[in-house]
């Protein structure tokens, strides 16, 4: 038998451009069980664009606890370019008792060799709070055309992260925004992650492991902007044994939490 699957990227409340199949929460998290998900960090598309990002996390963590039926793990967001953002770290810490944190960078107008950026890492890694950097939201295709919005460049992360001692990092997107000869620089930096939610190809994960340490690679489907399933499939029809799968599907992502 399969172990049960921990979803590290997913997405409560509205895409600001269109709606989306699953975009209401319990429609979402039965979709999320159907496919074996127990547990999902959930993060608020409210907080791509809105600027009371206190309200949006306080908005993400009451869905959560109704709705979320034991499965939805909120994730807020720090936006360090808005007045009073050392707050919305602490809250999300000791109000909400959130696990990690969500950013936006190329939403929130900062490059990572930005000062803000190591100070923000700091906060949360002395809370012990995970770091999730969302790396791009879409294919630049799908933008509306007065929203382009280009990928998150990581490269500074080389420098930033031995800095900043503990920090635990997941890319999100990762796979398709940084190239892979940028990719096992970054993740041998420091303890950072990688999800699985825009990996393309056939033996999408068996390739990635090649080049990312196995144990780095976290089950993620980004849903709802994608279908759950599609990140399932990538599990099925990698040649993985079951110990690697169970890692890959929830084991490496349950131990980043402790």
């Amino acid at each position: 038998m399969s172990a049960p699957i921990t979803d590290v990227h997913v997405t409560l409340s509205r895409w600001p451009f269109r709606r989306l199949p699953l975009d209401e929460t319990s429609a979402l998290v039965d979709a999320l069980q159907a496919r074996g998900v127990t547990q999902a960090w959930s993060g608020t598309f409210d907080g791509l664009l809105h600027k009371d990002i206190a309200g949006a996390n306080g908005r993400l963590a009451e869905e959560c606890a109704r709705h979320g039926n034991g499965v939805l793990l909120p994730f807020g967001v720090v936006n360090p370019k808005l007045p009073d953002w050392e707050e919305d770290v602490r809250r999300c810490a000791e109000s909400f008792g959130m696990k990690g944190v969500r950013l936006y960078p190329n939403y929130h107008g900062y490059t990572l060799d930005d000062p803000v950026f190591a100070r923000l890492l700091t906060l949360a890694t002395e809370r012990t709070l995970v770091v999730q950097l969302v790396t791009a939201m879409e294919d630049e295709r799908m933008m509306h055309p007065l929203m382009q919005v280009k990928a998150v460049d990581v490269t500074p992360l080389e420098t930033v992260l031995p800095e900043v001692p503990g920090a635990r990092i997941v890319l999100l997107n990762a796979t398709r925004t940084v190239p892979f000869p940028l990719l096992p620089k970054i993740v041998g930096a420091g303890e950072v992650y990688v999800d699985i939610a825009s990996l393309e190809g056939v033996a999408g994960i068996s390739n990635l492991i090649e080049r990312v340490p196995s144990n780095r690679v976290l089950f993620g489907s980004h849903a709802p902007l994608f279908y759950p399933e599609s990140a399932v499939l990538k599990l099925d029809e990698s040649t993985l044994d079951a110990e690697l799968r169970d890692a890959i599907a929830s084991g490496n992502a349950q131990r980043l939490l402790t």
